[in-house]
């Protein structure tokens, strides 16, 4: 079965769902030329504002989350929007459309007042953009009734200004990037349904503080011996992200740009069976580079084609069916641990947690091999989660 990897989104069509997050990998018309020579289908230029708003960088403005020997799962930054205005910006938008007609122009754009949100708007329109993404989910200067909080956070404030910029674009789908550092993530969709936009982008990144140097008690990055909250982004974050997109895509109905912790091709099908339509990625091609890209297309393919599934719009809301509360999850269901003693290292890790933080169900034998007390065991997990092994302990089923 040929797989077409092409999906639609508000009217807009994009050549596959792997799309450039506005950050620092579209901040340059030469990096995203890069991008879409390679392969990606789309990308959102780096939030941009009118001439009048300055933007003052500071540098070092990442760091980075390590496990296990320089493993980065995640990084922290404190980027603010891009440096380049609304002026170099619609610049950019025309050159990349007339070079790249079959390529997605996305930008996202930040304002501090009515006018700036809707001049930014008619702007980005007259350049040319297929869609406007809002940052809502960055600190934005003096708007609403606290200052420096992100608008995403504010219901009423969310809708007001997703008015504005709806009520101000005449061709482009408006989606507004929300934050999922709020107690009800369904109210701020609601409010985003009700000014008329088109569409979520969840979520953004998640306030942070990367770490501390123990020598300077610095935090991380150190910016001349201080420093501040970050961002945190990368694959650590994705399970909020996934649980953002189903309460929105379960509760709200709107189309979706998923963000926030894709690396591979499988978070994608994850991404996309939780309600997204597109995929959004930054720390990945920061990490890896742009030619990521060729394994997202191959290894969803393949996937597709195992499937029996022709096109990856099938794999969209898949999986919120069996999204439920956890009161209806079922008291009847008993399963417990089993070890594959034939390829068990004896690290011991499934003994000790089960002994230290389980229900002491494991023991060792003579060969320093688990045994599972099936009386005791609960099948709580945990040694699945802690065993280094693939498949070495899993949890079967047994009568209750």
């Amino acid at each position: 079965m040929a797989v077409d990897l092409s999906v639609e989104l508000c009217g807009v069509k994009f050549q596959n769902p792997f799309v450039l997050s506005a950050a620092p990998p579209t901040d340059d018309v030469k990096m995203v030329r890069r991008a879409f020579e390679a392969g990606w289908a789309g990308a959102v230029l780096k939030t941009t504002s009118v001439e009048e708003q300055p933007v003052e960088l500071v540098y070092p403005m990442m760091a980075g989350l390590d496990f296990e020997e320089k493993k980065v799962i995640g990084l922290g930054n404190i980027d603010l929007i891009s440096e380049h205005h609304i002026d170099e910006v619609e610049g950019r938008v025309a050159e990349l459309k007339k070079e790249f007609p079959e390529k997605v122009v996305m930008a996202s754009i930040m304002g501090a007042k009515k006018e700036h949100w809707q001049e930014l708007v008619r702007r980005l329109e007259a350049a040319g953009v297929d869609l406007i993404e809002c940052s809502f989910s960055c600190p934005q200067g003096s708007l609403g009734e606290k200052p420096g909080a992100m608008v995403a956070q504010d219901p009423k404030l969310t809708k007001t200004i997703a008015g504005w910029v709806k009520g101000a674009a005449r061709r482009a789908p408006v989606f507004i990037k929300i934050t999922p550092q709020v107690a009800d993530i369904v109210e701020i969709g609601q409010a985003v349904k009700e000014s008329g936009a088109d569409g979520i982008t969840a979520s953004n990144t998640i306030p942070a503080l990367m770490g501390i140097n123990l020598d300077t008690f610095v935090p991380y990055p150190s910016v001349a011996g201080k420093s501040t909250y970050s961002g945190f982004s990368g694959a650590s974050i994705k399970p909020i992200s996934l649980h953002v997109i189903a309460e929105l895509a379960k509760n709200v109905g709107l189309p979706i740009s998923g963000t926030g912790g894709a690396t591979t091709w499988q978070d994608v099908v994850e991404f996309m069976s939780v309600g997204a339509t597109t995929v959004q990625f930054c720390t990945a091609v920061m990490r890896s580079g742009y030619r990521i890209i060729d394994d997202l297309k191959d290894g969803l393919t393949n996937y597709l084609e195992d499937k029996g599934m022709s096109a990856p719009m099938e794999l969209v809301g898949r999986a919120l069916p069996n999204v439920i509360t956890h009161d209806d999850l079922s008291r009847k269901y008993k399963v417990v641990a089993d070890v594959n003693r034939k390829i068990c290292v004896k690290d011991d890790l499934c003994y000790i947690t089960c002994r230290d933080a389980g229900h002491e169900a494991i023991e060792l034998d003579k060969e320093r091999l688990p045994v599972v007390d099936e009386e005791k065991c609960v099948g709580c997990g945990l040694c699945v989660a802690i065993c280094p092994v693939w498949d070495c302990v899993k949890l079967k089923e047994v009568k209750k």
